[in-house]
């Protein structure tokens, strides 16, 4: 009998609850659990889908679980459950620092447990086809990235726009250029909470790339914006992450000839690749991992390391100056 668990029924925890009860539906798994602090949302939840409900996870007896509370209690519940010898997704980012992102990552080493980390654009559709291509060199060597992240809301109690925004960025850029950044830099603006960020500028300088991102909750402009810019030597791409299955090339680059630069740009095409819920496809994908079939995009190595990038980000706005990767924090291979 496959048992799976749901920690946290919020906004996002709500989410994998219902994707919880498709997959009890479809067979993937036996039973549903629920589980949140607060008994009035755990016994919503649970009655929305016919299944069972707890309000402490030391109460939880099951195979696998999605940890989706607030990001300063992971650490917590998370060492819990894989010291118990459950399985866990925890929601992005793994923790708000490095330290705990590693001991998360050794409790279930400890435990031989599967942890993986739901850095969920991993599966998106066009994103998938777009590290698809890149891995087989259709864009040449990519030398820019840019993502802009634009909302317009108050800003979270619990993490800013760093770890809730851009830490999605963070862990894409690395996915895509497959190293990690040799420098950081950032700017974190707090104008409404001292102590939360709404507003993340971040530049990562890798090798042969660079990769910038913008993330903010204080930009009505654009209403919900989510767009990535992948810029290579032979051609460059466009994302926009509201629109799942719709990945756009631009047939466009720069050549020399008779010792003049010239800009060739033969347009643009835009691919439609198969739809699908990302939330659902990286659910089922740990499972199935946890199960011993197939991997898992995100393993908690790679959430633990997208929080280090996170301290050096920290540190960047901080010291007010560009940080070196491996300068400071508590880097791991």
């Amino acid at each position: 009998m496959s048992t799976h668990a749901v920690v946290g029924t919020g906004y996002w925890g709500s989410n994998h609850v219902r994707v919880g009860a498709e997959l009890a539906e479809a067979g993937v798994i036996d039973e549903l659990v629920v589980c949140d602090a607060d008994r009035d949302r755990a016994a919503s939840a649970a009655n929305d889908y016919g299944v069972e409900y707890v309000t402490d996870h030391a109460d939880l007896d099951v195979d696998t679980a999605v940890v989706a509370t607030p990001s300063p209690t992971h650490r917590e519940i998370a060492t819990d459950l894989l010291a118990s010898g459950t399985d866990c997704l925890v929601e992005k980012p793994l923790a708000l620092t490095a330290a705990d992102a590693w001991a998360i990552v050794d409790a279930a080493e400890a435990a031989d447990a599967t942890l993986g980390v739901g850095h969920i654009f991993r599966y998106h559709p066009a994103l998938r086809e777009l590290k698809r291509r890149v891995d087989r060199g259709e864009l040449g060597r990519l030398k820019y990235l840019s993502t802009d992240r634009y909302a317009f809301r108050a800003p979270r109690a619990t993490a800013g726009t760093l770890h809730s925004l851009a830490v999605h960025d963070v862990d894409i850029y690395g996915w895509l250029v497959g190293e990690r950044p040799e420098t950081v830099y950032c700017r974190l603006d707090r104008h409404l909470r001292p102590d939360t960020d709404e507003t993340a500028t971040v530049v990562l300088e890798y090798a042969d790339a660079t990769g910038v991102i913008n993330s903010s909750w204080q930009v009505p402009t654009f209403g919900k914006r989510r767009e990535l810019v992948a810029v290579g030597t032979e051609r460059a791409a466009s994302i926009d992450y509201l629109a799942d299955t719709e990945l756009a090339l631009f047939d466009a680059t720069v050549v020399e000839e008779g010792g003049q630069l010239r800009a060739r740009d033969e347009g643009k095409t835009t691919y439609e690749v198969d739809g699908y819920e990302p939330l659902r496809m990286e659910v089922e994908s740990f499972i199935a991992a946890a199960r011993g079939d197939g991997s898992f995009d995100a393993s908690g190595r790679v959430g633990a390391r997208a929080v280090e990038l996170l301290s050096y980000a920290e540190q960047a706005d901080e010291r007010g100056e560009t940080v070196t990767v491996g300068s400071v924090g508590s880097r791991r291979e």
